[in-house]
């Protein structure tokens, strides 16, 4: 369902997982997941109400916003990790870090960091992405 190519099919789910939240609708695993994080985001309700004009807006590093897109499907890679132990140790580290920050969307958000900073070291030397260095990011906030 959400795992494709097509840009706006993958947005289209985003916005039909968060109109189905709030209509109090059935929805699969993956709509419950990411409508769950988007109402953890209140900065980012307001565009999701807004299809039309936001379904096909971009995001550049000029215009200072963060792409709610990439945001979100970061928290979903990081859950992905977690309930499948890839790399080893992360729902460990995870677990340990929710305890010590007390929130386990703060513990996200400070994964993510290290999730960007291994995906950007990853692209930018055109190879595979390093979960060693990735999970020593993570231990270094514990």
């Amino acid at each position: 369902m959400l795992f494709g190519q097509d840009r706006n099919q993958l947005r289209k789910v985003y916005f039909q997982s968060w109109d189905k939240f709030k209509k109090k609708q059935p929805m699969e695993p993956m709509e419950s997941l990411i409508a769950g994080l988007i109402s953890k985001h209140p900065e980012y309700h307001d565009f999701f109400n807004k299809i039309e004009q936001n379904q096909d807006r971009d995001f550049t590093p000029e215009m200072g916003q963060t792409n709610p897109f990439l945001h979100l499907g970061m928290h979903i890679a990081i859950h992905e990790q977690i309930s499948t132990q890839r790399p080893p140790e992360i729902s460990t580290l995870y677990q340990s870090l929710c305890q010590k920050k007390g929130d386990a969307h703060e513990a996200e958000h400070l994964i993510m960091e290290c999730l960007g900073e291994m995906l950007w070291q990853a692209q930018s030397n055109n190879q595979q992405p390093n979960e060693t260095t990735y999970l020593e990011c993570i231990r270094k906030l514990l």
